[in-house]
């Protein structure tokens, strides 16, 4: 793929992007190194129009010299005219090649965007519920990125190059007038690598503070309820206080160093051009310098000691642009890439678990503990104990949210690692234990968030027992609803989480304790949900909060300390452990208002 700049595709592109997964083609731990492969070419024009530019720099320079030497010596009016149309030209033409490199930039960045923006959502998303690291900060690296390659701090490094340049014109001028400006840029340069030595701790630190105040910033706008019923406010401003007073502590620093040295680099720059024009005369008066090559030879270096100056005051851009890069390369490692894989046949909903064990990392005590069973199609199974027990990271093993360490989950006898993840996805139905809606229509997050297909919605909502309750709703499935929006009741999200896990006919459906906010009328459609499942084939996998649903499930499964304590039929489990009197009983009781781990 090469680099194009017709903005009119960035739409396409993006679609493209979006339905070819980037999660299953492997793309993420190669995207980075494959976009800055690929951008070669744009930053190859750049480095063309860059040159060009700084030869037409010389336009200025070289018509002073020609008026101070030809034209007031000769007094040719005609020669004062050609010369001011061809340098009017000639600055018509820089002109136009700053705005085509400007522009070349700005598409560089946008199209640095296009690549790199699914890619880092997809890594960002799959490394959040490997690790409950929730946060929008790789999304904003990406546009500081592009706004970094698209923007003007980057042109003083596109010119640095150049000082070289000017300075060997200026030997070509007098060879003492080269010396003076050599010193004078190796003295800039030194002070420039300083700078750079001097700021970059504190800017790192500075970074690292931001993004943590911002963090808590994000948390406590995410629990405002929390915050304002319990009157957290106080202290949460106080601790984000304390962390963004250290970033813009950090961030003092490193401007007063900045400021300090680029004060020096000020007082050089000026410096040499005075030694310049007071050498520059003493040779004039010599005789060994005409007077149009000492103002021409002022001219040269201060063009080409400005791009050391100006890179002085834009090098806090560079760094954190650096660290952008860092950090999403480092998202981009860490995502879960994978190769392409093969399509299977439609499942019919057969789930193996075989000895499955889950241990995260840095821990040495499992969480999920050599756990096995089997459902058929048409079966269902509910998953008690007793809280931290276990039961969600059992669900998210299920639904292959989280890989087991060892042992295997397999649907229709596949491991679910192996299952293309758009296609597992098509034929699974997940209810987590904190239900989230995203911004869209009630319609939209049904479908999950793809373009609804009216008659699945509405068949999954009815499946679900909420066709009603959505038809109340303001504009009924046209509803908008957010994430934290007030709209909707704990239990009205429930249900249309519900819907959502419904939605395309799933063969095997996980709920994470379904019925933790519903009430009674909810949770009888919700068991006669379940019944009807249960006759369509599908099979179930039901964490149950309360005992109460253990009358609609074939199996039971007892759970303490992520290791199976009993697994088997509902009534033989029951009578193993004392009917009635069991102490599955009475977890009707124990286990109410219980969350799982």
């Amino acid at each position: 793929m090469t680099l194009r700049f017709d903005l009119d595709d960035q739409k396409d592109a993006l679609l493209f992007m979006a339905d070819h997964s980037v999660a299953e083609s492997g793309v993420p731990r190669e995207i980075l190194k494959s976009t800055l492969d690929d951008s070669r070419r744009g930053f190859w024009t750049v480095f063309c129009i860059s040159f060009v530019l700084n030869l037409l720099m010389l336009v200025s320079p070289i018509y002073m010299m020609q008026v101070f030497d030809r034209v007031l010596t000769s007094g040719r009016v005609e020669t004062l005219i050609m010369l001011t149309l061809i340098a009017a030209v000639a600055i018509f033409v820089l002109g136009q090649l700053d705005t085509l490199r400007q522009r070349t930039l700005t598409r560089i960045g946008l199209w640095f965007d296009q690549r790199l923006a699914i890619p880092v959502l997809s890594s960002s998303i799959q490394r959040a519920h490997g690790t409950n690291e929730v946060s929008a900060e790789p999304m904003r690296d990406v546009s500081s990125l592009r706004g970094f390659l698209g923007g003007q701090g980057i042109i003083p490094f596109l010119d640095s190059p150049w000082v070289p340049f000017f300075v060997l014109i200026i030997f070509f001028l007098h060879p003492l007038l080269g010396v003076v400006a050599l010193l004078g840029a190796v003295a800039l340069f030194v002070l420039a690598l300083v700078s750079e030595f001097a700021t970059r701790a504190p800017t790192r630190q500075a970074g690292e503070k931001q993004l943590a105040a911002w963090s808590q910033a994000e948390g406590a706008v995410r629990n405002s309820e929390v915050v304002q019923a319990m009157g957290m406010m106080p202290s949460l401003l106080r601790r984000w206080s304390q962390h963004n007073n250290e970033a813009l502590q950090k961030q003092l620093r490193a401007s007063d160093r900045s400021a300090e040295i680029s004060g020096y680099i000020k007082a050089i720059r000026i410096f040499v051009q005075v030694a310049i024009l007071g050498l520059g005369a003493y040779l004039v008066i010599g005789g060994s310098l005409t007077a149009g090559g000492m103002i021409a030879a002022s001219i040269l270096l201060g063009r080409g000691l400005a791009p050391v100056e100006q890179s002085v005051g834009a090098w806090r851009n560079l760094q954190n642009a650096r660290a952008a890069y860092q950090r999403i390369r480092d998202v981009l490692e860490h995502g879960e890439g994978e190769s392409e894989k093969l399509r299977l046949t439609k499942p019919e909903g057969r789930l193996s678990v075989e000895a499955v064990t889950y241990e995260p990392k840095g821990t040495k005590r499992p969480i999920i503990d050599a756990v096995s069973f089997d459902l058929d199609p048409g079966e269902a199974i509910a998953v008690v104990g007793p809280s931290a027990s276990g039961k969600s990271t059992l669900c998210r093993l299920l639904v292959g949210v989280l890989s087991p360490t060892d042992g295997a989950v397999r649907l229709d006898g596949a491991d679910v690692r192996s299952w293309p993840r758009n296609q597992f996805g098509e034929h699974v139905g997940y209810l987590p234990q904190m239900v989230s809606l995203f911004d869209g229509t009630v319609a939209e997050n049904i479908a999950r968030m793809a373009d609804p297909d009216s008659d699945q919605v509405i068949e999954a909502a009815k499946r679900a027992d909420v066709h009603d309750m959505v038809l109340r709703l303001a504009d009924g499935y046209n509803t908008p609803v957010s994430e934290v929006g007030p709209l909707l009741s704990g239990g009205q999200r429930q249900r249309l989480g519900l819907a959502r896990a419904l939605y395309g006919n799933p063969c095997l459906l996980v709920l994470d304790e379904p019925n933790s906010n519903l009430d009674q009328e909810g949770e009888i459609a919700l068991m006669k949900t379940i019944d009807r499942l249960r006759k369509d084939g599908t099979s179930v996998v039901m964490v149950a909060h309360r005992t109460s649903v253990i009358s609609h499930v074939d199996k039971l499964l007892i759970l303490v300390d992520g290791k199976v304590r009993m697994l088997g039929p509902c009534d033989e489990v029951i009578a193993e452990v004392g009917a009635a009197r069991s102490p599955v009983a009475g977890m009707d009781t124990r286990l109410r208002g219980e969350g799982a781990r």
